[in-house]
């Protein structure tokens, strides 16, 4: 609601705001058919939602790895079985899949967050040579893997090298990836530094890559994560639902 409230501010536009477990099959195809209903067919669809854990794994308890799973992949699932057929039925409309850094490669402390990110990546492509395979090509594909940026989702995280490895802010990612979905670019990756570095993951040995993650922070940039789960957000949510 907050998001609607701001871009109303702004521009006199139409803003139609809903609320959604993404997680929740059943209740994305329900609030699918609502959106149908009052708006129309949705031609462009962005995977947003994400959770992060940010513990070591055998400290991750199920339900946690569970939770990582079911929003930040298999939300992706329901979300574009309930919008891609009107897509397919027009031959037009722009999938976009806000996946990670961690989405294409591993990061220390982020297992759950690296192996649900990996999913939803491969998720995006594959479904991406699929319509391509079915001559679909008016329906777009656009995935994004940026490092950390500064949402609070990753709050106390560090980078070594802020020049090569800045933690990024939200409107710089925000406009990248709105022009990478105007450019139509099949893979937006921010910064450009990480071009170089998974270059460099496909012809050097593993040790040269951990000497590598090691010199660019990448060990310790989880030191101070604070957990929000730990300040105190979730339990709000949990409190706000009870009542």
């Amino acid at each position: 609601m907050e998001t609607c409230r701001m871009i109303k501010e702004k521009r006199d536009v139409k803003v139609f705001p809903y609320t959604c477990d993404c997680s929740n099959r059943q209740d994305v195809y329900r609030v699918a058919d609502q959106v149908k209903k009052e708006v129309g067919n949705v031609t462009i669809l962005i995977n947003n939602a994400g959770v992060v854990t940010g513990r070591e794994f055998l400290k991750t308890p199920d339900h946690m790895v569970e939770r990582s799973f079911h929003i930040n992949a298999m939300s992706h699932f329901w979300t574009c079985k309930a919008f891609l057929p009107a897509m397919l039925e027009a031959n037009h409309g722009h999938l976009v899949c806000i996946s990670s850094l961690a989405g294409i490669s591993g990061i220390n402390g982020l297992s759950d967050y690296c192996a649900s990110k990996f999913a939803a990546c491969g998720f995006a492509e594959s479904l991406y040579f699929e319509l391509k395979l079915l001559q679909k090509s008016k329906i777009k594909t656009t995935i994004v893997c940026p490092y950390f940026i500064k949402t609070g989702m990753f709050e106390g995280c560090s980078t070594k090298y802020p020049l090569l490895l800045p933690l990024l802010k939200q409107e710089y990612a925000a406009q990248s990836i709105v022009n990478a979905i105007l450019e139509e670019q099949l893979y937006l990756i921010i910064p450009r530094f990480l071009h170089i570095a998974l270059f460099l993951k496909q012809i050097v040995s593993p040790n040269m890559m951990l000497t590598m993650a090691e010199y660019l922070g990448m060990d310790i940039s989880l030191a101070s994560f604070i957990e929000r789960e730990k300040s105190g957000e979730f339990q709000t949510k949990t409190e706000r639902k009870q009542q």
